[in-house]
């Protein structure tokens, strides 16, 4: 995979973007914003879902940071086993 297109969102952000993405989508689809607020909130919810579902955010490529844990996309770490 391209080194700029590495996932850099980890699972708790994933969520909550996936979480609010959806909310403004409902938000823009009920018409609860009127006029060019209601296509900002559609722009919004999409990219944040986007994102959400990706797991990579160019902000953040951008910027160098990164919300995903040191173990890697969504793998958890092999945890040591006690002596025999």
């Amino acid at each position: 995979m391209n080194k700029c297109m590495e996932k850099n969102i980890g699972r708790i952000d994933r969520i909550v973007r996936i979480i609010i993405g959806v909310v403004l989508l409902i938000t823009f689809a009920e018409n609860f914003v009127q006029g060019w607020l209601n296509f900002l909130v559609l722009l919004i919810g999409i990219v944040m879902l986007f994102t959400g579902l990706a797991g990579w955010c160019c902000l953040y490529t951008l910027l160098g940071f990164s919300t995903l844990d040191k173990g890697g996309a969504g793998s958890a770490a092999p945890k040591p086993r006690g002596r025999k």
